[in-house]
């Protein structure tokens, strides 16, 4: 029996891991850091970036709604692991730059991936992000010593030294359709969250935490094991992750963005295929919790465990509304609580295995 084995976002889900708010920190300001607007009270407001170590209380509170979607898929039937408890309020140090803190391990989903029956690593986007594979060693190591036609590969470590990043980008106007970021193109750099996975193909965007350079790595990396495509969207102005912008649901049916549309190249593969594109609704709530670094999109950054069967945050009714009158049945779980620490319910899980195969969802190419 295979134990890593996972193609698609959709498919039957039968081993994952979820994410830890053990020890977070604050990520510590850095080339690729926009200090965020601090929602407080409704209001938005730009306020002091807080460093350092979370409060116990945020961290309990989040790891009691973690620890809640762990109940439920385990009672699904699927297995669940869990990272290494580390502290990240520790100094990050190279021989050519440092910072005062990591970050956490609360988003799995950011670092690591499972590709067909590869285990990959990427590298990641900020510098207090460096070590973030570590805490999951335990759990690789164990599947890789226990499956013998499971591959385990990681991305070249970047220097993350000045030259790779856009100091300037925050300073600079910002338009609809302007595709340069806060990464320069001297290393290849990404960050596991800007993949999605349709069997024989793998969508890629380029985004503050992808560059170019790291797309065609990868495609030169995968070879004919995989189709590479690299997607844009043109009103992204801020960073997000793929997986709050276009999320496919099952064969033939996306959940779409409509504030960060695809541009017509990126959607015409789909189209051409027959798959449609639904729209999410808008966000029950207008602002993120304070101190989340994500947007309010985080409303569709649900978790498919089945073809037929999704997670969503208890307060996205409109969402689940949407869900069922496209067949689908849905779990709600009270989750707002984690999105201080980076993500919703998809961001701070990596699936393992699913019932799943290497099947062609894009004959028309």
């Amino acid at each position: 029996m295979s134990l890593v084995n996972s193609w698609t976002e959709w498919e039957t889900l039968e081993e994952v891991v979820v994410g830890r708010a053990d020890n977070s920190c604050f990520p510590p300001i850095e080339p690729n850091f926009m200090e965020p607007t601090i929602h407080h009270n409704d209001i938005e407001d730009w306020l002091p970036w807080p460093i350092g170590r979370k409060k116990k209380e945020v961290i309990d509170g989040a790891n009691q709604q973690l620890d809640m979607l762990v109940e439920i898929m385990e009672g699904e039937g699927i297995a669940v692991r869990r990272p290494a408890s580390v502290d990240h309020c520790v100094e990050t140090k190279t021989p050519s730059w440092s910072v005062q803190s990591q970050y956490g391990t609360g988003c799995p989903r950011d670092v690591m991936i499972t590709l067909g029956d590869i285990i990959f690593e990427a590298n990641m986007a900020k510098r207090s992000r460096f070590f973030e594979y570590l805490p999951y060693r335990n759990v690789i190591r164990d599947l890789w010593t226990r499956d013998k036609k499971m591959l385990w590969k990681a991305m070249p470590k970047a220097s993350f030294d000045d030259d790779c990043f856009d100091i300037d980008y925050w300073t600079r106007e910002k338009k609809v359709g302007d595709r340069r970021f806060t990464l320069t193109e001297k290393e290849p750099i990404m960050e596991a969250a800007d993949i999605i996975r349709c069997g024989k193909d793998i969508f890629i965007q380029k985004s503050f935490v992808t560059n170019d350079a790291a797309i065609e790595w990868l495609s030169r990396e995968l070879g004919d094991k995989f189709r590479v495509h690299k997607m844009c969207f043109p009103q992204s102005l801020q960073p997000a992750h793929i997986d709050t912008t276009f999320i496919p649901l099952r064969p033939g049916l996306c959940l779409i963005n409509p504030d960060r549309l695809p541009d017509k190249e990126s959607a015409k593969i789909w189209l051409d295929n027959e798959w449609k594109f639904i729209e999410a609704p808008q966000p029950v709530f207008e602002v993120p919790p304070p101190f989340c670094q994500c947007s309010k999109w985080l409303s569709m950054n649900l978790l498919s465990i089945s073809p037929t069967k999704v997670i969503v945050e208890e307060n996205e009714k409109p969402l689940r509304h949407l869900l069922e009158e496209n067949g689908f049945d849905v779990i709600d779980i009270p989750f707002r609580k984690v999105y201080e620490f980076g993500g919703a319910l998809h961001c701070t899980t990596w699936d393992i295995r699913r019932n799943d195969s290497c099947k062609d969802y894009f004959p028309h190419q």
